[in-house]
This record gives C-alpha cells, sequence and structure tokens, in this order.
C-alpha cells in the first residue's frame, strides 16, 4: 500500500486570524469615516478659496478655549496614524502567513477576480501607503511642492492641480483607493458578519460600491475642475 507524507504544519505564533481581521476591518472604517469627512473639506475649494481657507482654520482652532490651537487636529493625527499603523501590521501579518502557507504546503495558481483582487490589496495598499507619505510631505510639511510652496492652503490645491501632473498622481492613487476600498469594504462586512444570506451579500456589494465611488469622484472633482478651470 502506497504511503505518502506531507510535511507537517507548524505551530502558528502570533496572534489569531480572526483578531488580524477584525483589527483591519474596524481600522478600515475609521480610515473609510476620514476620508469622507477630509472629502467635504476637499469640495469646500468649489465654493472659493476664501471658504477653503476659513475651513482649514477653523480645523486648527476647533475647540478653543478648551483645547489649544491645533488640539483637536493632533488628536485626529494621533488616532488616524495608530489605525493606520494597526491596520498596515495587520495586513503584513496577514499577507506573510499567506505566502508561507502556500510555500509550506502546496503551490497553486490563482485566477480570475479573486486573485487580481488579492494582488490589488496588497501591492495597492502599498502604493496608497506611500501616496500618504507623499500627500503628507506634499500639503502638511510642503518639503515636497508641485508648483510653489503657499502659506494659504487654498493656494497650495489650487497650484498643485493648476498642474496636469499633480492631478495625474491623485487620479491614480485614487485608483488604487478604489479598488483598496471595493474589496476591503466587503472583506470587512464579512469579518464582522454581516453577510448573513445572500440578499444581504447583494446589498453589502452595492454598498462598498457605492461608498467607493462617492469617495473616488468626490476627490476628484476639485482636481478636474481646477485644471479644466472651471472655478472662479
Amino acid at each position: 500500500m502506497a504511503t505518502t507524507t506531507a510535511p507537517a504544519r507548524e505551530a502558528r505564533t502570533g496572534p489569531p486570524s480572526i483578531l488580524l481581521k477584525t483589527v483591519m476591518a474596524v481600522t478600515g472604517l475609521v480610515g473609510i469615516a476620514y476620508l469622507l469627512i477630509h472629502m467635504y473639506g476637499n469640495l469646500m475649494i468649489l465654493v472659493g478659496p476664501e471658504a477653503f481657507d476659513e475651513y482649514a482654520h477653523h480645523i486648527r482652532t476647533f475647540g478653543e478655549p478648551m483645547l489649544p490651537e491645533k488640539g483637536l487636529l493632533w488628536i485626529i493625527r494621533v488616532a488616524l496614524l495608530a489605525s493606520l499603523v494597526l491596520h498596515v501590521w495587520a495586513a503584513a501579518t496577514m499577507w506573510h502567513r499567506a505566502n508561507a502557507a502556500r510555500s509550506q504546503r502546496y503551490v497553486m495558481t490563482r485566477r480570475g477576480y479573486g486573485n487580481f483582487y488579492a494582488k490589488a490589496m496588497r501591492w495597492g495598499g502599498l502604493a496608497i501607503l506611500t501616496f500618504i507619505i507623499f500627500h503628507l510631505l506634499h500639503f502638511t510639511t510642503q518639503t515636497v511642492t508641485i508648483g510653489e510652496a503657499h502659506a494659504s492652503p487654498a493656494a497650495r490645491v489650487l497650484d498643485t492641480f493648476s498642474h496636469w501632473w499633480g492631478v495625474l498622481i491623485y487620479l491614480a492613487a485614487m485608483i488604487f483607493l478604489g479598488l483598496h476600498l471595493l474589496h476591503g469594504f466587503w472583506g470587512a462586512a464579512m469579518t464582522m458578519g454581516l453577510n448573513s444570506s445572500l440578499k444581504r451579500a447583494e446589498q453589502i456589494r452595492f454598498a462598498s460600491i457605492l461608498v467607493t465611488t462617492i469617495i473616488v469622484v468626490g476627490f476628484m472633482i476639485p482636481p478636474f475642475a481646477i485644471l479644466f478651470g472651471l472655478l472662479d
């Protein structure tokens, strides 16, 4: 009688996968909430430079005198940074485990949408992380500039998106973000057990498409409006 031996399964160390998925889901939803708020702020540029600068000013001074200037802004920054670090840590840990499992137990070629979205989540996530760093260096510290450095937040936005390549950079980032959100929203819903029926799964898919479309289109309206001279 023929027998086969399989390599012993190594004992898994570290946090359980369900915990990692939960961390990714919760921090991802925090990110979506922030993106919607940030998108609203960006759309203020359509009202005019003065309205956008006033919005930016209120963010810095919100909560005074109970909070110091930029107090709320720093609370938001720290919370977002912690959320981002946890999200990246959980994703990297899951990625490492998936690669280790495939190399130890089997080699299988995956095709179709599942493989496409898996790659989009991983490499797209790295692209988004790179863009976040660039975005902070660009708009927050002005270490990197597209055009000239400006004291006015509105002037930075207007100058940046008056250059076609500045718009192209942000468009590429939004494409990666859209792919990430489409699959991430669905994955978060699955982790939280919301896809309890076929109807509910269809609702979640619709919600993921709707939220992703709102965010991507909302973020790209100001750049294209500025590029094509549609703002007064």
